[in-house]
């Protein structure tokens, strides 16, 4: 018989049963538990804050917001449509930053100022200056509403703009008006009524059909479209009436309500780009994949020229590199008063076309009533474009399946090719020349900032990768010659990375160590003198103490593998060896050298999140984290061609490396976990390898066939490698899953592909065979964990399932 049938025949048998087990097995219904105390004190932690300048550099915005939110907050409503998770009642996203502490502070100085009137109970969001950064604006949301605030800086007090509430669902939510007379901003319509009420009574059935032949993949998605009435409600809630708000409150009502889906001023200022949801909507796509019209709008939002249908976006075939025909990516040049610019694939958006260029980019000036001119044609899928004057723009391209990308320096108005400065394999670290750094322009909009002399040089910074771990720099790079002076690097025993840069002779940095929190100084390049401007104590004083260290070692086909070692506080070796938690995380590659690179820094100060397994240090556990499981296929071959071998590979050189070579791991007392595709990786693992006391999943998937389409970087679909989706499956061999392992998910997982069916099924299976397995679905949580009462019990879980068969084991 054939074996790759016969397989196939086992899997669907084992998926039946999978499904035809009674689902009234016995449950544990607890309330939320804590863990323990050193856990817990880590947990409410406060948080460190979030550091944004102004653009000339004089004003810093120091925002805080608690880590976990309570239940109470996270269990508002959420609707889920068109891919979009909505509270709807206050009409907002649920994922969006808001920060609950705002403090300006003069960086000359170092005097915070004191802001008069600021809402209270704040709940901060798209915090913006104003151009000439005489005001802050932000939204505040409350329990019935998102709100428009102002914070006028000279006066230094804050109002509340309008009380028509904000419509922050979906798009764009606010803009300046370059000239920084009034805010454009998305606000609920006065018409809208109340909330639409589903019939009892169906009209008749839902119907989707493909006609044609036409190839339509769907990848999963979770919160679609299912019927007439979500197309509805999904126009009540994402429905706003675009209007223009001045400093004084003053509300000017633009065209009609719509769905918007974006909309930018020109540098001038005396136009708009808007891009608008139209019909038909999907079933099988979220709305980023809706048809959408973008058109011109002048300052009283007449229609100046409508520029193009984007169709639905339905048919896109599964494949790297692969793009939609037709205009796409509008956007203004930074650097001219009204000048459009957008791309076009030259080969349909099919990379597996032969031609000579792929995409070529298009620019149109004000008035519009022209037809677009071609400045320049890609060889690559085009990547970005960052302007930088009349003499000067850089072209980014990429080929994401080779990992190839370019940057080219060209004449903007001529589109002439001066030179193309880099060429390089983006997963490359240590040849990555950094970001450019920006300025405000004459329009008041970033363009790239140029050093004084005759040829293009620019500055640069960057993470600095190097075999020594990050080396944050501040780079200047001659474009031309090529030449490239670093006038800042960060220097051990610190991690130091630039923040802002204006070419006056000094930088400001993030300076933070080991033992010591992240804070800001201002660096003096000529004499190297560091002023600091802010002040954060330690939010973790309890973990002072622990051993921190960054490992190299090999793995048997000779690259080198990093992982961050943390070791309890005061432990020597003679004190015997540790249980050991490893926590890690599958990347792929294309190149052995790419996957060989040192990652990291071992002086970085350590930063508590959901995420880490940090924690678990303070409960006598060796932690290993971001331990390495690079997965590699080079030329031909795919990285999971081989995915399971290369990860018991890299789990072997890890445990090897901590139990024979450093002597500190009891082999026979070591957990491994992650969360999403670590979790996938941690029940592969206990499945196909005896290496593990226990594993830790958090929101896996396990089921490759539910994801036939393709999934993580995985770009091929279950029907032309079948056996790769089904060896890649943990699902697959749930008989094989002895080892004790945890699962935990969030009930309202939004991510593609792990839904929450993903460990009940694998629960199911594991138990169906006997296995030690315990499934823990948290209520109103997301793909990432959010409530403090959650988190919580996940570590608490956590915790009990490591004391019990790793720390403690038999």
């Amino acid at each position: 018989m054939n074996t790759t049938i016969s397989r196939k025949l086992c899997y669907a048998l084992v998926l039946a049963y999978g499904l035809l087990l009674n689902p009234a097995f016995s449950q544990n219904n607890l309330t939320y538990q804590l863990p323990p105390e050193s856990i817990r004190e880590l947990l409410d932690a406060p948080t460190v804050p979030n550091v944004r300048f102004n653009s000339s550099g004089d004003k810093m915005l120091i925002l805080s917001s608690p880590e976990y939110p309570s239940i109470t907050h996270v269990a508002q409503p959420v609707l889920g449509i068109a891919g979009l998770r909505i509270n709807p009642g206050t009409n907002s996203g649920t994922v969006a930053p808001t920060y609950t502490e705002l403090t300006i502070r003069d960086v000359h100085t170092g005097a915070d100022i004191p802001i008069k009137n600021m809402p209270e109970d704040l709940q901060a969001g798209n915090i913006t200056w104003s151009p000439d950064e005489a005001f802050l604006a932000f939204t505040h949301t409350t329990a019935v509403g998102v709100e428009l605030w102002l914070i006028n800086i000279e006066e230094a007090a804050a109002k509340k703009l309008t009380d028509t509430y904000v419509n922050d669902a979906y798009g764009s939510t606010l803009e300046w008006d370059p000239q920084g007379k009034h805010i454009l901003v998305q606000l609920i319509p006065d018409s809208r009524g109340e909330k639409p009420v589903p019939s009892q009574v169906p009209t008749g059935p839902i119907i989707q059909e493909n006609l044609g032949g036409r190839a339509t993949p769907s990848p999963t998605y979770q919160y679609l479209l299912s019927s007439p009435y979500d197309e509805v409600v999904m126009d009540y809630y994402l429905t706003s009436q675009l209007a223009t708000v001045s400093p004084e409150g003053v509300i000017t009502k633009m065209g009609e309500p719509k769905i918007f889906r974006s909309f930018s001023y020109s540098p001038d200022g005396q136009y708009t780009l808007v891009q608008t949801i139209e019909r038909p909507y999907s079933y099988v796509k979220p709305i980023a994949s809706f048809p959408f019209q973008s058109a011109i709008y002048d300052s009283s939002f007449k229609l100046v020229k409508t520029l193009y249908h984007s169709p639905l976006a339905d048919n896109l075939p599964i494949g790297y590199d692969v793009t939609m025909s037709g205009p796409r990516s509008y956007g203004w040049r930074n650097d001219a008063a009204a000048t459009l610019y957008w791309v076009e694939a030259l080969d349909e958006g099919d990379p597996n076309k032969a031609v000579p260029k792929r995409d070529a980019l298009y620019v149109l000036a004000a008035p519009f009533d022209a037809t677009g001119k071609k400045l320049y044609e890609t060889d690559l899928r085009y990547g970005g474009v960052q302007w930088g004057g009349d003499a000067y723009a850089v072209i980014t391209e990429q080929w994401q399946k080779d990992r190839k990308i370019y940057k080219t320096l060209i004449n903007p108005n001529t589109g002439n090719t001066i030179k193309r400065i880099m060429d390089r394999l983006s997963e490359d670290g240590y040849t990555d020349p950094g970001n450019f750094v920006l300025t405000k322009g004459e329009n008041k909009k970033n363009v790239i900032l140029f050093d004084k002399g005759k040829n293009p040089t620019v500055f640069t910074i960057g993470t600095g990768a190097s075999p020594l771990g990050d080396r944050p720099f501040l780079m200047r790079w001659d474009l031309i010659s090529g030449k490239q002076d670093t006038l800042f690097k960060s220097q051990a025993p610190y991690y130091e990375y630039p923040v802002y840069f204006n070419n006056e002779g000094t930088v400001y940095i993030s300076r933070e160590a080991v033992e010591e929190v992240p804070n800001y100084f201002l660096v003096d390049l000529k004499n190297r003198n560091h002023t600091a401007i802010t002040d954060f104590s330690d939010p973790y004083p309890s973990l002072r103490g622990v051993t921190k260290q960054q490992l190299s070692y090999p793995r048997k086909d000779g690259i080198k593998l990093t992982a961050t070692l943390y070791l309890p506080k005061g432990y020597k070796k003679e004190d015997g060896r540790l249980p050991v938690l490893i926590w890690a995380y599958p990347r792929e590659f294309k190149t052995l050298d790419a996957a060989g690179q040192v990652k990291g820094s071992p002086y970085r100060f350590t930063t508590l999140a959901f995420r880490s397994p940090v924690f678990w240090v303070t409960r006598g556990y060796a932690i290993l984290d971001n331990a390495d499981m690079p997965i590699v296929g080079e030329g031909d071959q795919e990285p999971n061609d081989t995915f399971i071998q290369q990860i018991k590979d890299n789990a072997e050189a890890v445990i090897n490396y901590v139990v024979d070579d450093l002597g500190i791991a009891d082999r026979r007392r070591i957990g491994v976990g992650g969360h999403s595709y670590g979790a996938f990786m941690t029940a592969n693992l206990l499945a196909h390898t005896d290496l593990f006391a226990a594993g830790l999943a958090r929101s896996g998937a396990y089921n490759r066939t539910l994801t036939p389409f393709g999934f993580q970087s995985e770009r091929r679909t279950y029907w032309q490698v079948p056996d790769v989706y089904y060896n890649m499956s943990p699902f697959s061999f749930a008989d094989k899953i002895k080892t004790p392992i945890l699962l935990t998910h969030g009930m309202d997982d939004e991510n593609s592909g792990t839904f929450p069916i993903q460990s009940e099924r694998l629960y199911a299976a594991i138990k169906g065979f006997g296995g030690t397995v315990r499934l823990v679905l948290l209520p109103r949580e997301f793909h990432g964990y959010r409530a403090r009462e959650s988190v919580m019990h996940t570590f608490y879980e956590m915790d009990r399932w490591l004391e019990t068969y790793v720390k403690n084991r038999k």
